[in-house]
């Protein structure tokens, strides 16, 4: 493919990554994406291929009208400075996105309104009533049987019954084109993991209209013809991806949409493949526009082996990992750790590592090793001597290989393997400096021109893995040929070796790319970062209140009288307890109340042993309906207490109380 930047008969090639979620500042998971979809664009523009690469916020609906009252603002004043915070971190990270757009931007809104006005005049949106169980936080309707433990399926928090008017979407209209579209499309949805859930869990048992409005709040995208409806937020934030390029519903699209649209990969997480898969192709076709070519659900980075979250103390930051470490070591981490459809998992331990054995050791220290022999042997001069070795044969095999491989996995998106394949060619040419010990040709000045071949060898080795590392580690690729004194080589001319102009000089003043960390000294600096940040918050909550020691929950909806009375709570003890076998959270008890003994099965397992749990007398939710966890049914609920750290306390009664006693 033709490689010309002032070419015009490159081929265009879209990625979009999920635009992120305007509640408040990402963590490193969240940033993982962002750098991932950066990493195939500029790989994709090495191919030469005219890459048109949009990210940006998603800053409507319920949760982000609640922070902002809560922060006492405006929902348009939170959103501009979490909106300012995000594209913050993507440009310190590096990412070389041409559109950020916003859900906010007045062209994005506009276009939103025309496209419900127009789904709904053809009769595809329609008026009803919705009730169900509604999940604040995803903002997603889901039926009993969609629940996991009796919670949201996407992010297992609580989930609230809720009836309100609303617009629907008739799903189920194009469920079987949709089908029909995967299936003879195997590329479409990527992982194939991910492809199976999909069809598996909701296309194949049948689609339910979706609720495309809500009246329970302001802050979104009002339906033109009817106010006091807001925009559902999946169908105002999936159209970003065309709306950005100037979509237009009547047909009047802009230049960037005729040249774009279909786009070719919509990277985004796991967590959200179902909105990516069912409804926004379903939009698409309703709209009777061409669906995106591939939509790929990347894996979860994992901190301690679990999901990053405020409330668990565990989240990473980017830019805290970019200044101990630097962003080019953070993006060489994230990408490099996280494999094609598993969770990766990142810590501060790994993280050294990695820096220390791939980054100083395998990689800075071969810069600064050959640069280094061509100023002491040489003066600087890097020239081809004509000597070949045994040796050199394999060198030139292993490099001209491994980009050939690195291309290839990155057509698969592996970018982690492509990576290794990368580095592979820094391997090898550690194990040729071993191999031809230019040390030992130094002291014979007969082999001064085979130690000139060797050292024009790794030279031009370098330059390629360099060059080829440009769309993963960008800072680290110019550093290195800014040492070697080396072109960037373009991908077309990595099909053969010895490119390098012979008598050029590498540069005097070696640097050093990546310095050694000892472990100890980087985890006593994040404990005394722990110790200050905690010691900022304590001043800041004094300095709101004097009583600190409560913590704020999310608002549930308003409830009347009535319908508090429909709930039994009575104090049980509990008289018996095990744990359920192949889970990692779950007891069984047997609760006396009154004359009954009732099984409840209950996720306390890291809480408590079933030991400590035998004889407390507890408060218990005794008419809930019956269900089965684990496979176990449960026939109540005992009630705890969470606190921010997500540590759960049973609620026992002050007083002694009869098993049986009514709590009101």
């Amino acid at each position: 493919m033709c490689q010309d930047q002032n070419c015009n008969c490159k081929k265009p090639y879209y990625i979009t990554t999920a635009i992120a979620y305007t509640s408040g500042k990402p963590h490193i998971g969240n940033t993982y994406e962002i750098v991932l979809a950066d990493s195939i664009a500029r790989f994709k523009r090495e191919q030469g291929y005219d890459v048109r690469f949009q990210t940006g916020t998603d800053e409507h609906g319920q949760k982000i009208e609640l922070k902002a009252e809560e922060a006492g603002v405006t929902p348009q004043e939170f959103v501009d400075g979490v909106a300012s915070q995000i594209r913050g971190i993507w440009d310190l990270m590096n990412t070389s996105y041409d559109k950020f757009i916003r859900t906010t931007d007045k062209d994005h809104e506009a276009m939103v309104q025309r496209i419900f006005k127009k789904l709904y005049d053809q009769g595809d949106i329609y008026k009803g009533y919705y009730e169900g169980l509604y999940c604040t936080p995803c903002e997603s309707f889901f039926t009993e049987s969609q629940l996991v433990d009796g919670k949201c399926p996407d992010c297992g928090r609580e989930v609230q019954p809720a009836k309100e008017e609303a617009y629907f979407f008739k799903m189920s209209k194009y469920a079987d084109r949709l089908i029909e579209h995967i299936n003879t499309h195997p590329e479409f949805i990527q992982p194939v993991a991910r492809k199976n859930e999909m069809m598996n869990n909701f296309l194949l048992p049948g689609l339910q209209d979706l609720c495309v409005s809500r009246t329970s709040f302001t802050w979104g995208i009002p339906v033109s013809f009817d106010p006091k409806h807001v925009t559902y937020v999946w169908l105002d934030a999936l159209t970003n991806y065309i709306t950005g390029l100037g979509y237009d519903c009547d047909g009047n699209h802009g230049e960037l949409y005729k040249k774009y649209w279909p786009a070719d990969l919509h990277l985004i997480g796991k967590d959200i493949i179902r909105f990516h898969t069912i409804y926004w192709p379903i939009f698409l076709m309703a709209l009777d526009i061409p669906l995106p070519k591939q939509v790929f659900g990347h894996p979860w980075l994992l901190q301690s082996g679990g999901k990053m979250s405020k409330s668990k103390g565990n989240v990473l930051y980017a830019d805290t990992l970019a200044d101990m470490f630097g962003v080019d070591a953070v993006r060489y981490f994230v990408l490099h750790e996280m494999p094609f459809d598993n969770d990766g998992v990142i810590s501060w331990e790994l993280m050294v590592e990695r820096l220390n054995s791939d980054l100083a050791n395998i990689l800075g220290n071969l810069v600064n090793r050959t640069v280094s022999m061509s100023n002491k042997y040489f003066g600087g001069e890097v020239r081809d001597g004509g000597v070949c070795g045994e040796e050199d044969d394999d060198l030139k095999t292993v490099v001209l290989d491994s980009v050939k491989k690195a291309e290839a996995k990155m057509d698969e998106l592996r970018v982690a393997d492509a990576i290794s394949e990368i580095f592979n060619i820094f391997r090898r040419c550690n194990k040729y400096i071993d191999e031809t010990m230019p040390w030992a040709l130094a002291k014979d000045e007969a082999k001064k021109d085979r130690l000139a071949t060797v050292l024009y060898n790794l030279v031009e080795a370098i330059t390629i893995g360099a060059s080829l590392l440009e769309s993963f580690m960008p800072e680290t690729s110019v550093k290195i040929l800014a040492q070697l004194n080396a072109s960037k080589r373009l991908l077309s001319q990595m099909d053969r070796f010895g490119v390098h102009p012979s008598g050029s000089r590498v540069t005097d003043k070696p640097e050093i790319l990546f310095a050694r960390m000892d472990v100890d000294k980087v985890l006593e600096q994040v404990e005394a970062m722990d110790k200050a940040k905690d010691t900022a918050e304590d001043k800041e909550a004094d300095s709101v209140t004097e009583d600190n020691s409560g913590i704020d929950v999310e608002p549930k909806p308003e409830i009347t009288y009535d319908d508090f009375a429909k709930l039994q709570f009575q104090v049980g003890e509990i008289i018996a307890c095990e744990a359920v076998a192949k889970s990692r959270k779950l007891l069984c008890s047997q609760v006396k109340i009154g004359s009954q003994v009732r099984q409840i099965v209950s996720g306390i397992k890291a809480h408590y042993t079933p030991e400590e749990m035998v004889g407390k007398k507890v408060m218990v939710v005794v008419n809930l309906k019956p269900a089965k966890l684990a496979g176990i049914l449960s026939e109540g609920m005992l009630l705890c207490a969470e606190d921010a750290d997500g540590n759960l306390s049973l609620m026992v009664p002050e007083k002694e109380m009869p098993a049986g006693a009514e709590i009101c």
